[in-house]
């Protein structure tokens, strides 16, 4: 899936599939056996509780992983479905004729992230998980004339497919987990 453009001056960029696979198989598989564990142990956490929890916890990252970048003649705009500019998280717009810089900052674990600085002093970070990136800052030097050619992604996608694998292998010890958890 590439990105795909609204119309002559409009390309849309959305999360990469393999990201949001990944992401949401994680969490599930990483959530999945507590309520079982919670009935097995007699935890004070209700297992239905659990099951509320790691509901709401699902819809929330599904949320934030609807993540779309449109960038047009007018500048670059990150969005999210209306249902989730509601009651999670909300975009931004910020106009190319507004743009100072773009700036990087290390990440705790030594990775690097950007961050577009406007001329009244606020950032917004550079969106790195889409699928079509190379485009996007391509577009983004086009438009701002900022040097954009050191600029790479934050995780390789090689990086994720690791993670899936981990991640499908987690969930081969919760079968397990949740297997033994209903025997006893």
């Amino acid at each position: 899936m590439t990105a795909t453009s609204a119309n002559n001056s409009a390309s849309i960029f959305r999360l990469s599939p393999l990201i949001r696979v990944t992401l949401l198989s994680l969490y599930v598989a990483l959530t999945a056996p507590l309520p079982f564990l919670s009935q097995v142990t007699s935890a004070p956490v209700p297992p239905g509780l659990l099951w509320v929890g790691i509901s709401v916890g699902l819809v929330a990252l599904y949320a934030v992983l609807t993540e779309r970048v449109i960038l047009d003649d007018r500048g670059i705009q990150v969005t999210y479905p209306t249902w989730v500019s509601r009651f999670f998280r909300k975009g931004w717009f910020l106009p190319w004729s507004e743009v100072k810089e773009l700036k990087p900052r290390s990440t705790g674990q030594g990775g690097l992230v950007y961050y577009f600085l406007s001329k009244d002093g606020k950032a917004y970070l550079l969106p790195m998980r889409v699928v079509g990136f190379a485009r996007l800052v391509q577009i983004v030097q086009a438009k701002t004339g900022i040097d954009t050619t050191d600029v790479r992604p934050l995780a390789q996608p090689w990086m994720y497919a690791i993670l899936l694998v981990f991640t499908l292998l987690l969930f081969l010890v919760d079968a397990w987990i949740i297997t033994t958890a209903l025997t006893i």
